[in-house]
């Protein structure tokens, strides 16, 4: 039987470029690993935290094995402190799409497969000067700095977007949906590839993310934390990874590992809603795929 038919995908061209996006510990990798194996192509990463050289097993990056049983790329190849966006994703995933392998791009960034297949603003680096102003500032002030146009179209209750705008808007001395209006074409063409999300109720999910955090901390994430300890900055995005900030206190003895356990797993649960509430708005048209009914 061919292994792509339990997901219903057994009619898929193996010349098709694939994106795969879902919500974390959906499975995503599982299914892109048996794409690869079963049809070839590159796994490419389209996920955040994922990037960053000093996580392996607390990001869930592929493991070795399953580094050497498929090609992969855009894995682990930023230092910690680099600087990163999707416009910086867009730029190294370009030559994977034209490659002779066909790209499987999987991950849980939504941003990245929106910039992809919507394209993304040529908007200007922001001065580092104006990031430190910005770390320090509150989100309901920032907020309230910005045009009303760009405030309709961002996530209000997250922070990396609203400091995001107002840097845009504190540096240009534009609004960042003026600059989302001059977007220009993407760089895949959504009607040309096949585009799954992977379907992971809540009541489904949670004991997967529980699992997944037992694993993780069995398989190696303590080690992981105590190498990175004298490099945590809160205000940097790979210290901000889902349970990161939760383990680091649990390493320097201000909490418990079942407390850090509970307090992580609530805030994998929390981005997976905000995960799933991207796909639905932004994302409308992909194949979705009933993971629980699959698996």
């Amino acid at each position: 039987m061919n292994k792509l038919a339990k997901y219903g995908l057994s009619q898929l061209s193996p010349e098709q470029p694939v994106l795969i996006a879902g919500p974390t510990a959906s499975g995503k990798s599982s299914l892109a690993l048996t794409i690869a194996e079963t049809q070839g192509g590159i796994i490419v990463n389209a996920d955040a935290s994922q990037i960053y050289d000093c996580w392996r097993v607390i990001t869930a990056c592929p493991s070795k094995d399953e580094e050497a049983r498929a090609p992969h790329a855009l894995y682990r190849h930023k230092a910690y402190n680099a600087p990163h966006s999707a416009g910086h994703w867009l730029r190294d995933v370009a030559p994977f799409l034209y490659g002779v392998q066909r790209p499987i791009i999987v991950g849980g960034t939504g941003l990245y497969f929106t910039a992809l297949t919507k394209g993304l603003a040529d908007i200007p680096a922001t001065p580092p000067e104006v990031r430190l102003q910005g770390n320090a500032l509150d989100l309901a002030f920032m907020l309230d700095q910005l045009d009303p146009d760009t405030v309709s179209r961002i996530e209000v209750a997250n922070r990396a977007r609203v400091q995001r705008a107002w840097e845009v808007q504190t540096s240009s001395g534009r609004g960042l949906a003026q600059w989302q209006d001059e977007t220009p074409p993407p760089l895949v063409d959504p009607e040309h590839s096949f585009n799954i999300i992977l379907d992971a109720e809540k009541e489904w999910l949670t004991p997967r993310i529980e699992q997944r955090f037992d694993l993780m901390v069995g398989g190696g994430a303590m080690d992981e934390i105590a190498s990175m300890d004298a490099h945590y900055d809160p205000s940097l995005p790979s210290c901000r990874a889902i349970g990161v900030p939760e383990l680091i206190k649990c390493h320097r003895g201000e909490l418990d590992l079942q407390t850090a356990r509970e307090e992580a797993c609530i805030a994998t649960r929390q981005y997976a809603k905000r995960q799933r509430t991207w796909f639905r708005s932004k994302m409308k048209k992909w194949n979705l795929i009933n993971i629980k009914e699959m698996l």
